[in-house]
């Protein structure tokens, strides 16, 4: 009788899913494994010499039955494995799954004739190429040939002869830019940048997130199943144990992500790791042949020279002047705050310890500035 479902899956982000189903949302197929385990736990009590209340009538077939991709986590594992048997209880005329784990997947496909839509992920596009060449210097300051360099890696991407992911590595010293670069891309394309930071990923539980564990636990693939971007993050490459580099290989070849539990398939995409490796030589002696090796491009981020200095703090200060208040900024001398940061800071080449403590020095000329106002205000 359920040989007839119609079975469609949806690979992609959680908004784009929801667009799909549109003022049809189904019912939550959560919903209805709570009804079927409800009506296990109902006993009826039968009393001798009185008529038995009539069996409950069965529910008419719903229309259609819809899952979420944070929906399979809340099913025990063994649904998982007899998803089918569990469709059958249920007998939908129209079941709509998103992002399932590939245990699902391949079961329904076995038994029901099934339709999968996939999400078109933001690609970069000869456009894209022009704002970002364009925009660059206005974005980062001092690394001129960071921005011919990503110009290069990103070309293939724009040609329809590209299938499988552009995989970059970001290297040089901390805050001089490098996941701010990965967000000014991402920009261009839209959608939320998908970044991961593997400074953590040092525990069995971490384990577990990149070759997967139960499926109700978080993973790495799942997460790749539900981003909404076309651009990959991974920060502080550098900083994971050199046993998940392994999980790596096929994602960097192919573009495809295996775990325990799910597969994803990223096309041409593209996945940009941050590190603080000095040199080639450092990112090979630390990853080794197998993973260096399968990286497109290798760009390296330079420390800021006394003039990109200069030019950071004027650019903060600026930024941080226009949003203040008309009167905080009769409180400040701009020139002055500038001339002053400039021979303090200038051979501190990290702009987020740049951004920090310009924030500190305003933030105390302002309170005096106040605190001086104040004291005029009071009786003498």
């Amino acid at each position: 009788m359920s040989a007839d479902v119609e079975v469609k899956i949806f690979y992609g982000p959680p908004s784009w899913f929801k667009e799909q189903l549109g003022q049809d949302k189904g019912e939550s197929l959560l919903d209805l494994v709570d009804e079927l385990d409800e009506a296990k736990r109902r006993h009826t009590l039968a009393v001798e010499g009185q008529d038995s209340p009539p069996p409950d009538e069965s529910d008419p077939q719903p229309e259609l039955v819809v899952a979420e991709s944070g929906d399979y986590a809340t099913l025990n594992e063994h649904a998982i494995t007899n998803f089918v048997s569990l469709i059958r209880k249920i007998s939908p005329e129209c079941l709509y799954l998103h992002n399932p784990p590939a245990r699902v997947h391949s079961q329904l496909e076995r038994v029901f004739a099934t339709e999968v839509q996939r999400f078109v992920y933001p690609v970069v596009t000869k456009d894209v190429l022009v704002a970002f060449r364009d925009g660059f210097a206005d974005h980062l300051v001092g690394q001129g040939a960071v921005r011919e360099s990503l110009l290069a890696a990103l070309y293939p991407l724009t040609t329809i002869r590209r299938s499988t992911p552009v995989v970059l590595m970001f290297y040089g010293p901390s805050g001089v830019g490098k996941t701010e670069t990965a967000h000014f891309i991402n920009g261009l394309l839209g959608g939320a940048l998908l970044r991961k930071q593997f400074s953590m990923f040092h525990s069995e539980k971490f384990a577990s997130y990149v070759f997967g564990g139960a499926h109700s636990e978080v993973s790495f693939a799942h997460d790749l199943l539900d981003r909404e971007s076309g651009v990959i993050l991974v920060d502080e490459f550098d900083k994971a144990n050199p046993i998940f580099h392994s999980a790596f290989y096929q994602l960097f070849d192919d573009g495809v992500f295996e775990d325990k539990n799910y597969r994803v398939e990223l096309g041409a995409s593209l996945v940009i790791c941050t590190s603080n490796y000095r040199t080639e030589d450092d990112i090979r002696a630390a990853l080794g042949d197998a993973l260096y090796s399968r990286f497109d491009a290798l760009v390296e981020f330079a420390s800021l020279d006394a003039e990109g200095v200069k030019r950071v703090i004027d650019r903060i200060v600026d930024g941080r002047f226009s949003t203040l208040t008309a009167v905080e900024q009769e409180w400040l001398d701009l020139p002055k705050i500038k001339t002053m940061l400039q021979a303090r800071l200038q051979n501190l080449g990290n702009v987020r310890k740049l951004g920090k403590l310009i924030d500190e020095v305003i933030s105390l000329m302002l309170v005096r500035a106040m605190l001086e106002e104040e004291g005029k205000a009071l009786p003498s």
